[in-house]
């Protein structure tokens, strides 16, 4: 993280640390989970004493923005996944329409995200974009569902980042946290339809290829034709699972007729 916390220049207050910090954080760059350096090395990055980053850290964790693990070192904390608190998750999960509401949500604010992305991503975006695509190519070829899986969250994530805009970004993190625990669909169970991985990584490929090439039209459009194939593909992976559903009870209810048969 040498790169990441810069000497402050003007009052070496507590305010300065907690200032550059918060603004990591609201940034995207310091992620729930990282983990900031040692008291010394961070006192010696930002150039305060460690008095002075001890009310710092101190003040953030009142603030719920890091936590201390006892002898474990200093972390930033989990305030994405608290954008959806255990009730609501739990109710969105039981709740068919919500899928449908969510997928409605993603299209909307994925396209968006795409088309600001397509405008505003650096070349080190690109770079750290292309990287998640090699990644993604490779779980593909190796038929890792798992790996693809989070490749696709870890992609979607990176558009955002691109975005440039803060508000837009947390937001998406949210929708994908909730994505990335299971509490709308199974994802595997979508990449198990036939030619559905193909497909879903050929969208992938158009959204990065729109945005590296700087069409923001593409990119959008791109964006929008991959939430409308997961809304089908949702659909029929769950007509597919109840089918099944039925068919073992059918099963299980004439058993004993065909076994007289």
């Amino acid at each position: 993280m040498d790169a990441v916390f810069s000497r402050i220049e003007h009052a070496r207050t507590a305010d300065g640390v907690i200032r550059q910090i918060e603004t990591l954080i609201l940034e995207g760059v310091l992620r729930d989970g990282d983990r900031l350096p040692g008291e010394r090395e961070l006192a010696r990055q930002l150039d305060v004493s460690r008095p002075i980053l001890r009310d710092a850290l101190k003040t953030l964790e009142e603030r719920g923005l890091i936590l201390t693990r006892h002898g474990g070192g200093t972390y930033v904390a989990d305030i994405i996944g608290q954008v959806f608190t255990k009730p609501v998750r739990e109710l969105i999960a039981t709740h068919h329409k919500a899928t449908a509401d969510y997928l409605e949500y993603r299209r909307e604010m994925e396209a968006v995200a795409a088309e600001f992305a397509a405008k505003r991503a650096t070349p080190e975006d690109l770079v750290l974009l292309a990287a998640i695509m090699t990644r993604m190519d490779e779980a593909h070829a190796a038929e890792d569902f798992e790996a693809e899986a989070a490749c696709d969250v870890e992609f979607h994530n990176a558009v955002g980042e691109c975005a440039h805009n803060i508000v837009l970004l947390h937001t998406l993190r949210a929708c994908y946290r909730l994505l990335a625990d299971g509490v709308f669909l199974n994802r595997v169970r979508i990449y198990e339809l036939p030619d559905a991985r193909d497909m879903l990584l050929a969208q992938h490929r158009a959204i990065h290829a729109a945005i590296a090439a700087g069409d923001p039209e593409a990119a959008r459009s791109a964006a929008i034709a991959h939430i409308d194939f997961v809304e089908k593909a949702t659909f029929h992976a769950e007509r597919t699972d109840d089918w099944q559903r039925i068919s073992r009870l059918r099963l299980q209810q004439r058993g004993g007729e065909a076994a007289q048969a």
